[in-house]
C-alpha cells in the first residue's frame, strides 16, 4: 500500500497543474471502489475552484470553497495528470476535470476511495489521526512523552496511525534500522536520547524516500507515470538472509502484528 512518501510524491506532482483552476466536472466510469463514489460528484464539484491540494496521513485532500474531496489510493491506485481527451484504460475509474486537463484515478484492485465532505470540517475518516512525522511538533520530547510506560513494540507504535501517521511497514523498518533499535523493543523503554535519534532517522528516511520518488509498491507510479526508486536503498526491508549493508550479518525476518519485520540482529539492539 502506498505510504506517506508515495502519497506526498503524488501530491507534489499534481498540485502545480491544478491549483486555482476551476473544476469543470467529473466522469465516473466505475463508482464501485472501497466506498462508492458519490452519485452527485459531478454536480457537486462542477464550477468550484481548487484552493489547495493537501495530504493528511495517507489521504489526499483537495480543498474547494464549499468542501473537500478525500482521496485514498488503496493498494494499487495512482493519480495522474493527463489531457482530458486521453482515452481511458480498463482500470481508469474516475476523471476530475479542469478544462483540458484531467486528474485521473487508476485503481486495478478498487481498494481506493473518493469521498466528498461538505464544509471546512475534516472528513470523519481523518478524525483521531496522530501526529504528522514531517511536522515540527514531531520531535524527541513528543515521542518520549507519547511512548512513556507503554509496552508496545517500537515498530508497532510507529505504525499506529492514532499515534503517528503515514509510517507503514517499509519506512518503520528502515527508520528503526537507521536508529539502531530492535523493532521489538518496547517504545516505553526508549530514553530521551534514543527517542530524539529515532525521530531524526524517521525524518531522514522519509525525506530520502521523497527524493527518490517513493518506493515502487506493486502498481505504484507517481503522477507523471514514473516509478519510485527508494526500494533500491533498502537496508533491511525484504532482505531476509542477505548480508547487512553495514556489518554483513544476515538480515532476519520475524512476524510482528501480522506483518513481516526485517532487522539486523547485530546493528539493532
Amino acid at each position: 500500500m502506498p505510504e506517506l512518501p508515495e502519497v506526498e510524491t503524488t501530491r507534489r506532482g499534481i498540485a502545480p497543474a491544478l491549483l486555482h483552476r476551476s473544476c469543470t466536472g467529473a466522469i465516473v466510469r466505475n463508482p464501485r471502489l472501497r466506498h462508492p463514489v458519490p452519485d452527485d460528484l459531478d454536480a457537486t464539484i462542477r464550477g468550484l475552484e481548487l484552493g489547495s491540494v493537501e495530504r493528511r496521513a495517507k489521504y489526499m485532500v483537495l480543498r474547494f470553497a464549499t468542501g473537500s474531496l478525500l482521496i485514498h489510493l488503496g493498494m494499487s491506485g495512482s493519480l495522474r495528470i493527463v489531457p482530458a481527451t486521453t482515452e481511458p484504460d480498463k482500470h481508469d475509474h474516475l476523471d476530475i476535470l479542469f478544462g483540458d486537463t484531467a486528474l485521473r484515478l487508476r485503481d486495478p484492485r478498487r481498494f481506493g476511495l473518493v469521498l466528498w465532505q461538505d464544509g471546512p470540517a475534516p472528513h470523519p475518516l481523518l478524525a483521531g489521526l496522530g501526529i504528522e512525522p514531517l511536522n515540527d511538533d514531531f520531535d524527541g520530547p513528543w515521542l518520549h512523552r507519547a511512548g512513556r510506560d507503554r509496552k508496545t513494540p517500537s515498530k508497532l507504535f510507529l505504525m499506529d496511525g492514532h499515534q503517528v501517521v503515514g509510517i507503514g511497514n517499509i519506512y518503520a523498518s528502515e527508520s528503526l534500522f537507521r536508529a539502531g533499535i530492535d523493532p521489538a523493543t518496547p517504545i516505553g523503554e526508549l530514553g530521551p536520547r534514543r527517542c530524539t535519534r529515532l525521530v531524526a532517522c524517521i525524518r531522514e528516511t522519509l525525506q530520502d524516500a521523497l527524493a527518490a520518488g517513493g518506493s515502487t509498491l506493486r502498481d505504484f507510479v507517481s503522477s507523471d507515470g514514473a516509478p519510485g526508486y527508494f526500494q533500491q536503498q533498502y537496508f533491511v526491508y525484504g532482505r531476509a538472509g542477505e548480508p547487512c549493508r553495514k556489518c554483513a550479518t544476515p538480515i532476519r525476518k520475524r512476524i510482528m502484528g501480522q506483518r513481516a519485520t526485517f532487522f539486523c540482529p547485530r546493528c539493532q539492539r
